[in-house]
């Protein structure tokens, strides 16, 4: 598995790049469909308090996406608790993979383009990537395009689960309509589809 590191407003010690490969290779016995990893860092400190290591890790499987972050008061301790979350990630797909090869459904996982467009989405609700605007009214900043395979419902939920959205776009495997599933104000799920 390819491993990833850099940091975000400071350069990653070497001692802190090798201790972050060592841990992801650890985690790759819970994935044994891992491609990569990406590691990212960020240091933030304000006037009135210490700073703070934020550390974000993105996995990539062949079929899905597993993604966590956590903050520390240094490196390897946002690293640990995020190591953490993806392990307690990575069980529950695990778990919920066996659950639907045990109730004899197909599964067909999330490809890497509905990753792909999982993190387009949310590139879009960047508020760095926005410009401002002179007239006050709403103008579309970025425009993306991208290739999806199929899925059922079921499987664009887990997606979005572990990508840590709250909606998700994908093509519904059971009709073939566009359709987006998102979190609604009292934790359920909710589905819009478009017919052809």
């Amino acid at each position: 598995m390819k491993v990833h590191v850099r940091g975000k407003n400071f350069d990653v010690p070497r001692g802190v790049r090798d201790l972050t490969v060592e841990k992801i290779n650890r985690v790759e016995r819970l994935a044994h469909d891992a491609e990569r990893a990406e590691v990212e860092f960020t240091e933030t400190g304000h006037h009135h308090s210490p700073p703070t290591t934020a550390c974000e890790v993105t996995l990539h499987l062949r079929r899905s996406i597993v993604r966590a972050h956590a903050a520390g008061s240094n490196a390897a301790s946002a690293l640990d608790v995020t190591i953490d979350k993806v392990e307690h990630q990575l069980s529950r797909l695990k778990d919920k993979r066996v659950t639907r090869k045990h109730r004899g459904r197909r599964h067909n996982g999330a490809s890497p383009g509905s990753a792909a467009l999982a993190e387009s989405l949310e590139e879009l609700r960047d508020p760095a990537t926005e410009e401002p605007s002179d007239d006050g009214g709403l103008h579309i900043v970025r425009e993306k395009s991208f290739d999806s395979k199929p899925m059922s419902p079921e499987e664009a939920a887990l997606q979005m689960e572990l990508l840590g959205h709250d909606f998700f776009l994908f093509s519904n495997a059971e009709n073939g309509n566009a359709a987006v599933i998102y979190r609604r104000r009292d934790g359920d799920l909710g589905l819009i589809e478009t017919p052809c």
